[in-house]
Protein backbone atom coordinates (compact mmCIF):
# COMPACT_ATOMS: atom_id res chain seq x y z
CA UNK A 1 0.00 0.00 0.00
CA UNK A 2 1.39 3.43 -0.91
CA UNK A 3 1.90 5.89 1.94
CA UNK A 4 -0.63 8.23 0.36
CA UNK A 5 -3.20 5.39 0.23
CA UNK A 6 -2.52 4.58 3.87
CA UNK A 7 -3.04 8.23 4.84
CA UNK A 8 -6.27 8.36 2.83
CA UNK A 9 -7.50 5.17 4.49
CA UNK A 10 -6.64 6.46 7.95
CA UNK A 11 -8.39 9.77 7.24
CA UNK A 12 -11.48 7.92 6.05
CA UNK A 13 -11.51 5.79 9.20
CA UNK A 14 -11.08 8.89 11.36
CA UNK A 15 -14.06 10.49 9.65
CA UNK A 16 -16.17 7.40 10.25
CA UNK A 17 -15.17 7.28 13.90
CA UNK A 18 -15.61 11.00 14.48
CA UNK A 19 -18.66 12.27 16.34
CA UNK A 20 -21.51 13.58 14.23
CA UNK A 21 -19.86 16.91 13.55
CA UNK A 22 -21.08 18.83 10.57
CA UNK A 23 -18.56 19.14 7.75
CA UNK A 24 -18.43 22.24 5.60
CA UNK A 25 -20.85 21.23 2.85
CA UNK A 26 -23.01 19.02 5.02
CA UNK A 27 -26.12 20.64 6.43
CA UNK A 28 -26.75 20.33 10.13
CA UNK A 29 -29.67 18.21 11.23
CA UNK A 30 -32.41 20.69 12.02
CA UNK A 31 -34.63 20.32 15.07
CA UNK A 32 -37.90 21.14 13.27
CA UNK A 33 -39.16 18.09 11.40
CA UNK A 34 -41.82 20.08 9.57
CA UNK A 35 -42.68 23.68 8.85
CA UNK A 36 -45.46 23.46 11.44
CA UNK A 37 -42.76 22.82 14.08
CA UNK A 38 -40.96 26.12 13.38
CA UNK A 39 -41.16 28.64 16.24
CA UNK A 40 -44.10 31.01 15.80
CA UNK A 41 -44.59 33.71 14.83
CA UNK A 42 -42.26 33.41 11.88
CA UNK A 43 -39.61 36.16 11.69
CA UNK A 44 -40.01 39.42 9.79
CA UNK A 45 -36.39 39.65 8.61
CA UNK A 46 -36.56 42.50 6.10
CA UNK A 47 -36.02 46.09 7.23
CA UNK A 48 -37.84 48.39 4.82
CA UNK A 49 -35.85 51.39 6.05
CA UNK A 50 -32.39 49.82 5.81
CA UNK A 51 -29.77 51.19 3.44
CA UNK A 52 -29.43 48.01 1.37
CA UNK A 53 -26.36 49.17 -0.55
CA UNK A 54 -24.50 49.92 2.66
CA UNK A 55 -25.67 46.71 4.40
CA UNK A 56 -24.54 44.54 1.46
CA UNK A 57 -21.20 46.36 1.19
CA UNK A 58 -20.54 45.89 4.91
CA UNK A 59 -21.52 42.20 4.82
CA UNK A 60 -19.35 41.67 1.75
CA UNK A 61 -16.36 43.30 3.48
CA UNK A 62 -16.87 41.07 6.55
CA UNK A 63 -17.21 37.99 4.34
CA UNK A 64 -14.03 38.81 2.48
CA UNK A 65 -12.10 39.51 5.68
CA UNK A 66 -13.37 36.35 7.40
CA UNK A 67 -13.10 34.14 4.30
CA UNK A 68 -16.79 33.31 4.26
CA UNK A 69 -19.36 33.38 1.50
CA UNK A 70 -21.77 36.27 1.19
CA UNK A 71 -25.42 35.20 1.42
CA UNK A 72 -27.88 37.86 0.28
CA UNK A 73 -31.50 37.10 1.11
CA UNK A 74 -33.81 39.13 -1.14
CA UNK A 75 -37.44 39.16 -0.08
CA UNK A 76 -40.24 40.89 1.75
CA UNK A 77 -42.06 40.48 5.05
CA UNK A 78 -45.32 40.08 3.09
CA UNK A 79 -43.98 36.86 1.53
CA UNK A 80 -44.86 33.61 3.38
CA UNK A 81 -42.03 31.69 1.68
CA UNK A 82 -39.52 34.35 2.78
CA UNK A 83 -40.73 34.09 6.36
CA UNK A 84 -40.56 30.28 6.29
CA UNK A 85 -36.96 30.45 5.07
CA UNK A 86 -36.14 33.02 7.76
CA UNK A 87 -37.72 30.71 10.36
CA UNK A 88 -35.47 27.85 9.28
CA UNK A 89 -32.40 30.10 9.25
CA UNK A 90 -33.26 31.21 12.81
CA UNK A 91 -33.18 27.65 14.19
CA UNK A 92 -30.18 27.50 16.56
CA UNK A 93 -28.34 24.84 14.57
CA UNK A 94 -28.84 26.75 11.29
CA UNK A 95 -27.92 30.08 12.85
CA UNK A 96 -24.60 28.56 14.01
CA UNK A 97 -23.98 26.92 10.61
CA UNK A 98 -24.72 30.11 8.70
CA UNK A 99 -22.56 32.19 11.06
CA UNK A 100 -19.66 29.81 10.49
CA UNK A 101 -19.83 29.75 6.69
CA UNK A 102 -21.66 32.88 5.53
CA UNK A 103 -22.13 36.56 6.11
CA UNK A 104 -25.90 36.88 5.83
CA UNK A 105 -27.66 40.08 4.84
CA UNK A 106 -31.40 40.41 4.28
CA UNK A 107 -32.58 42.94 1.71
CA UNK A 108 -36.16 44.15 1.45
CA UNK A 109 -37.32 44.23 -2.17
CA UNK A 110 -40.69 45.82 -1.40
CA UNK A 111 -43.26 44.58 -3.90
CA UNK A 112 -40.44 44.01 -6.43
CA UNK A 113 -40.04 47.80 -6.58
CA UNK A 114 -37.16 48.38 -4.15
CA UNK A 115 -33.44 47.59 -4.07
CA UNK A 116 -33.31 45.96 -7.50
CA UNK A 117 -29.79 47.34 -7.91
CA UNK A 118 -28.52 44.71 -5.45
CA UNK A 119 -29.36 41.75 -7.70
CA UNK A 120 -28.55 43.77 -10.82
CA UNK A 121 -24.96 44.12 -9.61
CA UNK A 122 -24.61 40.37 -10.29
CA UNK A 123 -26.47 40.49 -13.61
CA UNK A 124 -29.91 39.61 -12.26
CA UNK A 125 -32.15 42.28 -13.72
CA UNK A 126 -35.49 40.71 -12.85
CA UNK A 127 -36.51 38.73 -9.80
CA UNK A 128 -38.77 35.85 -10.82
CA UNK A 129 -39.77 35.17 -7.23
CA UNK A 130 -38.74 35.47 -3.62
CA UNK A 131 -37.04 34.53 -1.53
CA UNK A 132 -34.11 34.80 -3.88
CA UNK A 133 -30.78 33.92 -2.33
CA UNK A 134 -27.59 35.18 -3.90
CA UNK A 135 -24.51 33.20 -2.90
CA UNK A 136 -21.45 35.30 -3.69
CA UNK A 137 -17.75 34.61 -3.41
CA UNK A 138 -16.59 37.92 -1.94
CA UNK A 139 -12.99 37.35 -3.05
CA UNK A 140 -13.96 37.30 -6.74
CA UNK A 141 -17.38 39.01 -6.54
CA UNK A 142 -18.74 36.03 -8.49
CA UNK A 143 -22.33 34.85 -8.11
CA UNK A 144 -22.09 31.11 -7.40
CA UNK A 145 -25.72 30.06 -7.75
CA UNK A 146 -26.92 31.86 -10.89
CA UNK A 147 -28.93 28.86 -12.13
CA UNK A 148 -30.68 28.31 -8.77
CA UNK A 149 -31.56 31.82 -7.63
CA UNK A 150 -35.28 31.17 -7.32
CA UNK A 151 -35.20 27.57 -6.09
CA UNK A 152 -36.62 28.60 -2.72
CA UNK A 153 -39.48 30.74 -4.03
CA UNK A 154 -41.77 27.91 -2.95
CA UNK A 155 -40.09 27.29 0.41
CA UNK A 156 -43.44 26.35 1.95
CA UNK A 157 -43.39 23.13 -0.09
CA UNK A 158 -40.00 22.09 1.31
CA UNK A 159 -39.05 20.59 4.64
CA UNK A 160 -36.82 22.51 7.03
CA UNK A 161 -34.10 19.90 6.39
CA UNK A 162 -34.37 20.38 2.61
CA UNK A 163 -33.98 24.15 3.08
CA UNK A 164 -30.92 23.57 5.29
CA UNK A 165 -29.40 21.27 2.68
CA UNK A 166 -29.99 23.82 -0.07
CA UNK A 167 -28.14 26.46 1.94
CA UNK A 168 -25.28 24.03 2.73
CA UNK A 169 -24.65 23.00 -0.88
CA UNK A 170 -22.66 26.16 -1.61
CA UNK A 171 -20.16 25.74 1.23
Amino acid sequence: MKPSSLVSSLCALALLAAPAAVSAGQAPRVSAASLQKLPQPLPLPYDEKADADRAVAQAKARAKKNRKLLLIDLGGNWCPDCRVLAGVMELPEMRAYIAKHYELVSVDIGRFDRNGQIAAHWGVNKLDGVPALLVVNPQTDKLLNRSKLFALADARSMTPQALAEWIAQWV
